[in-house]
């Protein structure tokens, strides 16, 4: 019989807006088990600071999961035999950049030309039970309009 442990607290998050316009969100957690100092993110209104604030905490948990399990990078492969024991993991790659273009359409291009995002993207990689109901997150598709044009592409049903 498997024993339920419980974690819970409180995440806090305050917007305040600058006098040049711009938005600064802090984000405090108050959860079991971490101590976790204020997080702050600068923003050009109050969602998108709120997002790099939550950005900012989440980054900080994926760390402290990651390194809970205290798993080693370089474990050789060489000790399991053939066909070898398969894990599960929960690998989340996040990248970040700004850049100064013409357009949102070249920003986004040039961020993913080359291996940029591969090379300088930040990857956490968690053991997870066999049995964990997670879903990885999946790319939403992009809508590019035409300028006139008021029909949107349709996203196809999410598939199981």
């Amino acid at each position: 019989m498997r024993t339920t442990e419980q974690t819970s607290g409180n995440i806090a998050i305050s917007v305040i807006r600058q006098a040049n316009g711009h938005c600064l969100c802090e984000a405090t957690a108050s959860v079991d088990g971490c101590s976790i100092p204020t997080l702050q993110s600068h923003g050009q209104n109050p969602k998108h600071a709120i997002a790099g604030a939550l950005e900012n905490l989440a980054r900080t948990f994926r760390r402290e999961a990651e390194a809970e399990q205290n798993i080693p990078w370089n474990m050789d492969d060489d000790r399991f035999p053939a066909g070898g024991i398969e894990q599960r993991y929960h690998v989340i790659v996040h990248y970040e950049s700004v850049g100064e273009d013409k357009t949102k359409f070249r920003a986004f291009e040039n961020t993913l030309m080359g291996n940029t995002v591969v090379e300088e993207a930040e990857v956490s990689v968690i053991l997870v039970d066999p049995d964990l109901p997670i879903e990885p997150l999946r790319k939403e598709p992009i809508v590019i309009k035409k300028r006139g044009s008021r029909r949107k592409k349709q996203t196809p049903p999410a598939t199981s």
